[in-house]
This record gives C-alpha cells, structure tokens and sequence, in this order.
C-alpha cells in the first residue's frame, strides 16, 4: 500500500518540481489554503506552542504568526519538492553562502565539521553548501521515513549534489569508519529535536521552558575533535535564503560539558524571536514541559 501511494504521488510532485517559480508559489499558496483553512494540520499542537513561549502575545499577535507559519511551512515544503529539477545555477542563487572563508580556514586545520541546525528558515537546501568547493565529504545525519519510497525520494533529492544521507542511528559508526580512513567530512545535524521520552539526562531552558535536549551533535564533536559550526539562516525573501557558518568551538574537548549545545540553544533562541514564523512550530519540541526531571539529569 505504501509502494501504492507513492508511486500515485511522485508524477505529481515531479510535475510541480518542474514548475517556473512564479507558478510554482501559487501552487504552494494554494497547499496553504487547503492546509491552514481546510485541513487545520497541527493547528492546535502550533497554537499552544506559539502561547506558551510568547505568553506576553495576544491572540491576534498569534494569529499572525500562525498564518505566517504556515506560509513558510508550505514554502518550505514545496522548495524540497522543487529540489528534484532545480540547477545548480539556481540553486546558488537562492540559498547563499555570505562567508565561505570559514571554510578555507577550518581545511587548513584538517578536522572534520559538526554542522548543528535547526527547524528554522530552510533546512531543506543547506546542501547548497556542496556547491561552493567544499573540500570535505559531506553528510547529512537523518531519521528515516517510514514509506520506503518516500524515504528513497528524500534521499535522491538531498543526495543531487553529491551529499549523503546517514541515518541518526549509524552516525557514530560512520564518522568512526570516516575518521580511521582520514577522510574529512561535514555532517549537518539538526538538533533541536525532541527526545521522545522525559527521562533524557540533560534539562534546560529553551524559550523560556525547561525541556530535555540531545546532545549527541556535542558528543559525537568532542569525540572525534570535529569544529563546530551553527548554521545562521535568514529568508530574505519568498524563495531566497542566505546562510552564515557560525563558530562555536574549534576544539570542543576544551570547552566545558554541554556548553557547546548551549551555545547552540542561544543561536537558534535569538533567530526565533527575531522571526518566530519561520520556526517549524508543528513539531512538538515542548511536550515533555511540566514532567518531572530525572534526579541524575545535569540541569542548566
């Protein structure tokens, strides 16, 4: 059935992939209608969570965030669609890189990158970065999809550019494998994602929350003496994106535990509330908020 429902939908998307930009944004206003008005997809999980961090918001701030949030989403998700035809030409042109001399300077130090992200902006055409000569291999650290051929799609399509995909759970032994080979490489890790059960060691806050956090980018980093870098991204506008690679440690074995996911936190916090729209609210970043905290958690 999964094969079925696939195969229904790719000739769609691929049709929708191959759209000129003009037309291709009034198909994504179109989703959003149907999404945001008819659907309702999430409408309550994003609702709740815009009040609980904006509490000093009234519900017409909300709702205007909200409606803009879903916007973006739709946006965002059509723009991973589009990735199946864009160019490269194109695809440089629309998510920028505005300071690629750090990446002159870390091949200099021969280490590999820790690349952190977050669910905001465009996470989507981050791999635009393997067209600037990037000298390392690059890898993208994912959870697999349960629909084997959706999996596939999302992998062929963020794999265009000579990128690969690994799954969270075999990352560790993949970097080893990498390391012991000497080659360098870049993995983007997006990591603001929720822990799936309260019982994480490691508590703090995040807009104004204490939550659980992983901190497996920080691990993994410091294990394999990685530079860390937050990807800063900004919407410049409908389509456009430019990106900043943010140090945060050159050498993470000296910086105090945690305090690299901390420094993290603090990046992708200010972006927040600076553009809350173009955070992905339907993600349930805060649903272990009011559950009692381990009593052997680091709590900070």
């Amino acid at each position: 059935m999964q094969a079925v429902v696939f195969w229904l939908a790719y000739p769609l998307l691929w049709l929708i992939s191959i759209l000129p930009f003009p037309l291709f944004y009034l198909v994504s206003d179109v989703v959003y209608f149907i999404v945001y008005h008819i659907i309702g997809y999430r409408k309550k999980t994003v609702t709740n969570n815009l009040k609980l961090v904006f509490p000093e918001k009234s519900d017409e701030e909300i709702s205007k965030i909200r409606k803009k949030f879903y916007s973006h989403m739709c946006d965002m998700f059509l723009e991973m669609i589009k990735s199946i035809s864009i160019s490269e030409e194109e695809l440089k042109k629309r998510f920028v890189y505005t300071n690629l001399e750090e990446l002159r300077r870390i091949e200099k130090l021969d280490k590999s990158i820790m690349l952190m992200c977050g669910h905001y902006a465009s996470f989507e055409w981050l791999f635009a970065l393997q067209l600037h000569d990037l000298k390392h291999s690059a890898f993208g650290i994912y959870k697999k999809i349960r629909n084997p051929g959706f999996d596939k799609l999302i992998n062929d399509i963020r794999q265009r550019f000579g990128a690969e995909l690994v799954q969270n759970s075999k990352a560790s032994v993949r970097i080893a494998q990498n390391e012991k080979q000497g080659v360098r490489g870049a993995y983007a890790m997006i990591a603001d994602q929720s822990p799936k059960t309260p019982s994480y060691k490691f508590w703090t806050d995040f807009m104004g929350k204490k939550v659980p956090f992983y901190t497996g980018s920080e691990r993994i980093a410091t294990e394999f003496d990685m530079v860390v870098l937050y990807l800063h991204v900004e919407k410049v506008k409908r389509g456009h994106y430019k990106a900043s690679l943010i140090n945060i440690a050159d050498n993470p074995a000296e910086t105090k535990n945690n305090q690299i996911t901390l420094d993290y936190i603090q990046h992708l916090e200010k972006q927040i509330r600076e553009k809350p729209e173009l955070y992905l609210w339907t993600h349930k970043r805060w649903k272990h908020v009011g559950k009692e905290i381990p009593t052997n958690a680091v709590v900070r």
